[in-house]
């Protein structure tokens, strides 16, 4: 059954191996998406400049002179576009490179087609919520600033650059100050109650903002249980 809306949203998909490419693209096309793909960076890039996607699915292994990271990058200095990354690489160190030059999501391979779709529309319905959240107001934690109208972290009035899935756990955090969030309140409360995966993809996100805010997010690790905004 296609998704309600999904015939509007175009999906770009850079990714070498011509049978991942189909599958994923058999998958998108079912769900109603409209896809174009792209075997490699320069190419890739090419089809986002041309199409302007809603979301990119992005292979960090690409071959010549541009690969995933290097297009991650380029892309985020001129965009905000969603990215998910889609690699064989599993290491903590990959993901951690990965998320801090902006992707928004991680699956490694092999994967199920049925997840990723999943995280596509989670990651979908977040950037449509932030677009319509015009009205909102600014959310304060001590010295941090959380403009949901904006989709802005500041701290101490100057502007902090954050992913929109970086941006979506701060907000939600700060909306629960106070309360200890385990890892799986804050899987259902950000990514998504459908999303399935790793629950250390949430360590790896706090990581993020505490190296980008630092001791002005007072964030606390609660041993065994997930993390607490004081």
């Amino acid at each position: 059954m296609a998704v309600r809306g999904a015939e509007e949203t175009v999906v770009v998909v850079v990714e070498d191996d011509p049978n991942i490419a189909r599958l994923v693209d058999m998958y998108l096309r079912r769900d109603g998406y409209r896809v174009y793909k792209a075997a490699d960076g320069a190419t890739g890039l090419d089809r986002i400049k041309q199409y302007r996607p809603k979301l990119v699915i992005l292979d960090i292994g690409l071959p010549g002179d541009m690969d995933g990271m290097q297009l991650c990058r380029e892309l985020r200095a001129t965009s905000d576009i969603p990215i998910i990354m889609l690699t064989a690489r599993d290491s903590e160190v990959d993901r951690i490179v990965g998320l801090e030059l902006g992707a928004d999501d991680y699956v490694t391979k092999p994967f199920s087609p049925g997840e990723l779709v999943a995280r596509i529309r989670a990651v979908l319905r977040r950037v449509d919520a932030g677009a319509r959240a015009v009205l909102s107001p600014i959310l304060e934690s001590g010295e941090v600033e959380v403009d949901t109208a904006r989709r802005e972290v500041r701290l101490r009035g100057g502007l902090v650059p954050v992913t929109a899935r970086e941006f979506d756990l701060l907000q939600y955090m700060v909306e629960n100050t106070g309360r200890v969030l385990s890892r799986r309140q804050l899987l259902d409360g950000v990514w998504g109650w459908d999303w399935v995966g790793d629950e250390r993809t949430v360590d790896v996100h706090v990581f993020q903002l505490r190296k980008k805010l630092g001791s002005a997010l007072r964030v606390t690790t609660v041993r065994g249980v997930g993390y607490l905004l004081d």
